[in-house]
């Protein structure tokens, strides 16, 4: 291959090494970003742009607002050799005034403002001011970027500059030219995907030009017009190949189960409790669906304690009394034995038997219960990931119930729909999901929503308190196990940690029961107990043998002792949002006022002061679920990255909800009238979706 050129031959897929002026290691520096080839710089979107056609004088400096200025080196304060406490501090000049900007921990930074001094060079400096002890305004770790007049100076200054994320030993500077170099030859090379009916409706513009605008944008409203077609190419392929997986089970034969519902009606008669209209609602939805000649594949969402699980028992023995199995996935040990605790309360008082699979279980007992599944003998088996292993075989699997919790991907999905003949597929969340990502993790499933509370659900009252009010709120306690109720104490740990200062379960409760409540019971709870301690313990604290029951977050789903009224979660900043909301769930399950108490041991970050803030605020599992998206990001709301599914280039799930509604809808029209994209108007569409989702579903045969 030519060194001076890629290869022609290759298109938008030749390597970037091979472009005048990277080479083997800066091509390995690009690679770091993920860029390996020229279609990944077209499409390596900035993180920003500054607008340097209009920068903020010094003197017009607001506090605490991002701004972009610039001005040159008038004085540098170096920090003494090995004590990184004190930073670089760098005094700039304009034409209105000074500004000081500081640098912790990054004292090479000296020589590169030192040379920028002699040369008498501009420097771009990006941030937020502050006044330090009342002080004259400051930067602290502003990006900056130091400007020499060369024949690019009109791509660096004096424009909306794109900003790119960066590794070491790239300089912004160097990367921003190549990406002018790559969008000049080779973005008009960028074939059109869409159809241009759909084009014109949704008013799009052409790939190329958004490519290039994307970067080097004349003017915001340019910019924003890019953004906007990328946004919806995200979207649009995603949905795409949802829409086809969709279509294409539509067309599947499967298991229609409408039998007699005998078992069901027997359940319902042994229940405590009447189902509300939304269960009864999501039932009949269901229902229908294991009815149909093809596979169910329905999301069961609603918020803590609205009563999923038994709607999934009435499912699962719909299949067992129309003579199929059924197996149940949860993604944790715990959550699986707390789902086994649950249907075994309901389900072998009716003849079923509820057996647990996990990867603890070996042996001659795996060995039996093996065989037990794969004669039939055993209807209904729960268990973890192990479900989906080899050496799993099941005699006749009907449904398929997945509690998500956020963990479970869809090739782990399709995994365990594979160990039978197209079974029906329910899925349940217990933590609510907002819209835009409800569309995107779960697109190819239809959904049900329970937005009832069962009769007698009191609200919880929340309240965040410090440390030092650990004796009123023990005299609490107290208060309320004298009137008869019983209280959960949380604790993020089992054992006590050096890295972090937390108060371990087993110490807090010898603690309690030694020190605080010595004429109470006082239980323990956590991981390490075998599956019959745990049993044994939440059997005690349910009839009342336990007043405090001290636990590690395996309380967090699936335990209901509505005598429970109080839960006070220790270190609570140091949960996650989800995770407190979920825990809040075991509380106000009987008649009695409840109470969640989030004690907070200081020195608490913004992140953990929202989290708490609204915790305190509302109930609203939906409303939980957005601010947690907003703190944490679309990439972290789900604790690990979903596997089988193409990430967005440009896309936000935060901001862009309106255009990912768009895209679906255009999606699914599409393939309803063209199901496998056979059109000649659509060719383009079907290599662009098998270039974004090869390797993540089977769509090979499109097309």
């Amino acid at each position: 291959m030519n060194e001076a050129t890629p290869d022609a031959a290759r298109g938008l897929q030749a390597p970037l090494q091979y472009l005048k002026g990277v080479g083997p290691q800066r091509a390995k520096l690009l690679s770091r970003l993920g860029l390996e080839t020229i279609e990944d710089a077209l499409f390596f979107v900035p993180s920003r742009h500054e607008d340097r056609s209009r920068l903020t004088p010094f003197r017009e400096l607001a506090e605490g607002i991002a701004q972009s200025c610039a001005g040159t080196v008038a004085r540098i304060n170096a920090p003494p050799r090995g004590n990184p406490r004190v930073p670089l501090s760098v005094t700039f000049r304009d034409g209105t005034g000074y500004l000081t900007a500081v640098w912790f921990n990054q004292p090479y930074l000296a020589d590169k403002f030192e040379k920028a001094s002699e040369r008498k060079q501009t420097v771009f400096l990006f941030g937020r001011t502050a006044r330090f002890r009342n002080g004259p305004l400051q930067m602290q770790h502003p990006d900056y970027e130091v400007v020499e007049e060369d024949e690019d100076e009109t791509l660096h200054t004096g424009r909306l500059v794109p900003i790119y994320r960066l590794t070491e030993g790239l300089p912004q500077r160097w990367l921003r030219s190549l990406l002018w170099r790559v969008l000049d030859e080779h973005a008009p090379r960028v074939a059109e995907s869409l159809p241009e009916a759909l084009r014109r409706r949704r008013r799009l513009s052409a790939l190329s030009d958004a490519v290039r605008a994307i970067h080097f944008p004349q003017t915001e409203e340019e910019f924003a017009t890019a953004r906007r077609r990328l946004v919806f190419d995200d979207f649009f392929l995603f949905e795409l190949g949802l829409a086809i997986r969709r279509q294409r089970e539509g067309r599947q034969r499967g298991i229609a189960m409408a039998p007699a519902g005998e078992l069901g009606q027997r359940l319902r008669q042994g229940l405590a409790f009447r189902l509300t209209a939304a269960q009864e609602r999501v039932w009949e939805e269901i229902r229908r669906d294991l009815a149909a000649p093809h596979p169910m594949s329905r999301l069961l969402q609603g918020d803590v304690g609205s009563g999923k699980t038994v709607v999934a028992a009435l499912a699962v023995l719909t299949a067992v009394e129309a003579g199929y199995q059924a197996a149940v996935m949860a993604p944790t040990e715990i959550l699986a034995e707390q789902h086994l605790l649950t249907l075994r309360q309901w389900l072998p008082p009716l003849g079923v038997p509820v057996e647990l699979l996990t990867s603890a279980i070996k042996g001659r007992e795996r060995y039996v219960l093996l065989e037990g599944v794969k004669s039939g003998d055993i209807p209904c088996l729960v268990g973890t990931h192990a479900l989906i292993q080899e050496g799993v075989e099941f005699r006749r699997l009907g449904l398929v119930v997945v509690d998500e919790q956020h963990r479970f991907g869809v090739a782990q999905r399709a995994r365990l729909r594979e160990k039978g003949d197209n079974p029906h597929v329910l899925v349940m969340t217990a933590t609510p999901i907002p819209r835009t990502l409800a569309l995107t993790l779960y697109g190819d499933l239809d959904v049900s929503v329970i937005n009832e509370m069962p009769p007698g659900r009191q609200p919880v009252v929340t309240v965040a308190r410090p440390e030092g009010q650990r004796a009123q709120i023990y005299a609490f306690l107290r208060q309320q196990t004298t009137e008869g109720r019983q209280v959960y104490v949380v604790c993020p740990l089992v054992e006590e940690s050096e890295a972090m200062d937390l108060k371990a379960a087993t110490e807090m409760a010898d603690r309690l029961q030694d020190e605080v409540f010595t004429d109470l019971k006082v239980g323990l709870l956590h991981g390490r107990l075998s599956f019959a301690e745990k049993e044994a313990v939440m059997r005690a604290f349910k009839e009342g043998q336990i007043h405090v029951l001290v636990s590690t977050t395996v309380i967090e789903v699936g335990i209901d002792v509505p005598n429970a009224s109080v839960m006070l979660v220790e270190h609570a900043e140091r949960f996650g949002l989800s995770q407190l909301h979920q825990l809040r769930g075991r509380v106000g399950r009987g008649p009695w006022k409840s109470y969640c108490i989030l004690l907070e041991s200081g020195g608490l970050s913004d992140e953990a002061r929202r989290r708490l803030e609204a915790m305190t605020q509302t109930n609203d599992g939906f409303r939980i679920a957005e601010v947690d998206l907003e703190l944490r990001g679309p990439g972290d709301f789900f604790g690990i990255r979903q596997s089988g599914l193409p990430e967005f280039r440009v896309a936000d799930l935060l901001r862009d909800g309106r255009v990912l509604e768009e895209a679906r809808q255009d999606a699914f029209a599409l393939v309803a009238a063209d199901p496998d994209l056979q059109r000649p108007e659509h060719r383009a569409l079907r290599q662009a979706l098998l270039a974004r989702w090869r390797g993540k579903l089977d769509l090979a045969s499109v097309g």
